[in-house]
């Protein structure tokens, strides 16, 4: 086999053997696509999934950089056909690139890896919907980042499903997993206004996060609010807010968004968060919008994990949004 053709990233660490005789029936491992020899079409592909493996720059311990192969290696129980929605993902084609390389110490490094990777695959590939599968909240910064390099001329907003505003101060803790959205917001990458956080809650933000959030102009809604009015409501509302607004709409979930009972594996899992049903949903309804053009799925330690539930829950996530894609 010849060189792999991304020099910023490293081949799927699992790859599967394709049952080229089905067409129906499908497991996710034997439909999701690895790059070969010969190299693929990209023009007959819909998706690419990316996984960022980094967790060092979590302000928490955090294992994060397991989950991408988590993910990978659950997926193997999940059909392709969803019979909610009676939609079969196999009529999309979806190709995993493998992880980006990451440095043993040198997070700026990694960073900056992060941001070129996401440059090069919208420059390669820009007709694909990329999937990242993180790694913690630090990386969504750089994702962003990326998208700008390769769409300087775009407006991109943010649909941020999160317990956390995410915008401590970057002098205090630097380009962590508690600073993406500042870091954003200061680098003039994304405007406070177009920031739309759902599913803040209880005891775990800090009064000045939210000053923060009131005076750049960030909108959010609470976890009681949007229980009050309807999860798949406010997603609604926010998407259409947004479309107004912007190019391109970056859909973000931080998997500690839902309750610790049906997540304990979030490095900062909390009570009072979202229900499965509820995050599936709103993914899902992100993926019907056509002006979502991106989504990464953060914050999940494995090493945490109950059984494999949290990881599971973390593959129907990004299943769920691809349902949405899909329909649309």
């Amino acid at each position: 086999m010849t060189d792999y053709p991304y020099p910023l990233l490293e081949r799927p660490s699992m790859i599967w053997t394709k049952q080229t005789d089905k067409t129906t029936d499908l497991k996710v491992h034997e439909w999701i696509e690895t790059v070969g020899d010969p190299f693929p079409n990209w023009h007959d592909y819909d998706v690419t999934i990316l996984g960022v493996p980094l967790s060092k720059s979590s302000i928490s311990t955090s294992a994060a950089s397991d989950n991408p192969d988590a993910m990978r290696q659950a997926w193997k129980s999940f059909g392709t056909y969803n019979l909610d929605e009676d939609i079969d993902l196999a009529t999309l084609k979806a190709i995993d690139l493998g992880n980006v390389k990451q440095h043993a110490t040198d997070i700026a490094y990694t960073h900056q890896q992060i941001e070129q990777a996401m440059a090069a695959m919208r420059t390669h590939h820009p007709h694909t919907l990329p999937v990242v599968m993180g790694g913690d909240h630090s990386i969504t910064a750089m994702l962003i980042k990326g998208w700008k390099q390769a769409h300087p001329e775009e407006t991109v907003g943010i649909l941020q499903l999160d317990t956390h505003f995410d915008l401590r101060d970057l002098n205090v803790f630097g380009p962590a997993n508690g600073t993406p959205i500042r870091n954003l917001i200061e680098s003039g990458t994304v405007e406070g206004k177009h920031v739309h956080n759902i599913g803040l809650h209880g005891f775990f933000n800090a009064k000045e996060l939210k000053d923060y959030a009131d005076e750049t102009g960030v909108h959010y809604t609470t976890m009681k609010q949007a229980r009050k009015k309807g999860v798949a409501h406010i997603i609604k509302q926010a998407l259409e807010q947004l479309h107004n607004q912007v190019d391109t709409i970056y859909l973000t979930v931080d998997m500690d968004v839902l309750d610790i009972a049906h997540n304990p594996a979030a490095p900062a899992a909390t009570p009072g968060g979202m229900y499965t049903e509820e995050l599936f949903e709103a993914v899902q309804i992100a993926g019907e919008h056509p002006s979502v053009k991106a989504m990464d799925m953060v914050c999940l330690d494995p090493r945490k994990d109950i059984g494999g539930m949290a990881v599971k829950s973390a593959v129907h996530t990004m299943l769920s949004f691809l349902t949405g894609y899909c329909r649309h």
